[in-house]
């Protein structure tokens, strides 16, 4: 089937016409709760994929699978070939969520789509069942026949580290080969203004525990002589960073950042932090934020405050996650981290390391030649006139990583479908109505201008 390129103001009106569609597609999607993380949530895992897999079926997709490696989430791939003459261009996102954390802390239900103002508010509404809408309405744009190939590649693994992912690569490397490489999971700068994220931070964690104690004893009789485990744990945790809250671990890799000013105002309202609390770390905010490592405690195992009785305690664990520079290596980094932790524990406190699941390695895109020239123009347009900016982000998509490695001959598009108060993995997630507009109308001008 042969495919005719539109004009810009025929795919403009091609998009608003498809979105009211697409968006009951995206809360249908958003009401499955596909939390990776979660065993009991398994099978809607499962059922999420079998969702995907139908909407690219409707869009006349006949090879459609669904995937999996080395015991891997389930993953989406449809194919469409392109044109005599087209590129190949791959369209990623995921379909698995984060989980919801605290109940009370929503103002709606996280897995009932609610709209408010400006915004749709469900997990997974924007991180990132949005990047599968946006897909959608490009293709729909383009009436299902556009002028590229296409190939759509939705992973089931992504917010637990894609942790099967080079295996899925090596075994299914023929279904994925692309000339151009679109990843529907990053962030814009501000809402109006377009985004290329150029540079990634990797992750890795680990557990920690540590224990003072053969058994609890009575904090009156010993507190004083003999150390409890959270005090030991607490000390452990505090060497990670220094005064200023730098990261403090030995031998990891930092560097510059764009020279993009980010006000201080702006970071304090987006980040949500308290009045009065200090910013931490030193250099510019975006260098911070981007190209050097940061250290957080995402958990802690101990006795709760409910339970407490006088008793010192015998064992504490915490899990810790490190985010690590561009121009880093996941595995080094972690040795890095695991060798601080040994060395810092405190009165010969015993340490147990576990590594976690997550390993993404860090990227680096060099963001020039044809096809970002054909992404620039598209986002232009799309945002009417403003020109889209590099940015870095501080969190990881190892899925970048991977397919530079496997496709280094490929062009690797990171795009946003979130903006700063997207407020992804938290309470009140939300997509920006009018941006989510403007991100599909950017993608499917970028399929009319590679093709």
């Amino acid at each position: 089937m042969t495919s005719t390129k539109k004009t810009t103001d025929q795919l403009r009106a091609a998009v608003r016409d498809v979105l009211p569609a697409v968006r009951a597609d995206l809360e249908t999607l958003v009401r499955i709760p596909s939390v990776s993380a979660d065993p009991a949530r398994k099978q809607d895992v499962r059922r999420s994929a079998e969702a995907t897999a139908e909407l690219f079926r409707a869009e006349g997709f006949d090879d459609v699978e669904i995937l999996s490696s080395g015991g891997g989430a389930p993953a989406v791939v449809a194919r469409k070939p392109a044109p005599e003459g087209a590129p190949t261009v791959l369209l990623y996102a995921h379909h698995d969520v984060q989980p919801v954390g605290n109940l009370d802390d929503w103002d709606s239900d996280p897995f009932e789509p609610t709209e408010r103002g400006d915004r749709l508010f469900g997990r997974g509404a924007a991180d990132d069942k949005a990047g599968i809408a946006a897909h959608l309405a490009a293709i729909r744009a383009h009436g299902a026949n556009p002028p590229v190939g296409v190939t759509v590649f939705v992973e089931g693994e992504e917010e637990v580290g894609s942790p099967t992912l080079s295996a899925f690569l090596e075994e299914h490397k023929q279904r994925l080969q692309a000339d151009v490489i679109v990843i529907a999971d990053s962030t814009n700068w501000d809402v109006g203004v377009p985004a290329l994220t150029t540079t990634l931070r990797g992750n890795v964690d680990l557990f920690v525990e540590v224990a003072t104690l053969d058994h609890g004893v009575h904090s009156g009789m010993w507190g004083g002589l003999v150390p409890d485990a959270m005090m030991a744990l607490v000390r452990l945790l505090a060497s990670l960073h220094d005064d200023e809250g730098n990261v403090a671990v030995e031998g990891l890799v930092s560097g510059p950042a764009s020279d993009l000013d980010y006000p201080e105002g702006r970071i304090r309202s987006e980040s949500s932090v308290l009045e009065g609390v200090s910013l931490i770390g030193s250099g510019p905010y975006v260098e911070r934020l981007w190209t050097k490592p940061s250290i957080s405690i995402i958990g802690l195992d101990a006795t709760r405050t409910a339970d407490a009785s006088n008793t010192l305690i015998p064992s504490a664990k915490a899990k810790v996650s490190l985010r690590l520079a561009p121009g880093d290596d996941a595995p080094t980094a972690l040795d890095k981290l695991i060798e601080h932790m040994h060395a810092h524990a405190p009165w010969g406190a015993k340490v147990t390391i576990t590594k976690g699941r997550e390993s993404g390695q860090p990227g680096v895109i060099k963001a020039a030649g044809p096809a970002y020239d054909a992404a620039r123009a598209a986002f232009k347009e799309a945002w009417d006139g403003t020109d889209p900016v590099d940015i870095g982000v501080g969190g990881s998509i190892p899925f970048v990583a991977a397919f530079q490695d496997a496709f280094p001959t490929a062009a690797v598009l990171v795009t946003g479908v979130e903006d700063p108060d997207t407020r992804a993995h938290g309470a009140n997630e939300g997509l920006h109505l009018k941006e989510f507009e403007r991100v599909c109308l950017a993608e499917a001008l970028l399929l009319n201008n590679l093709g």
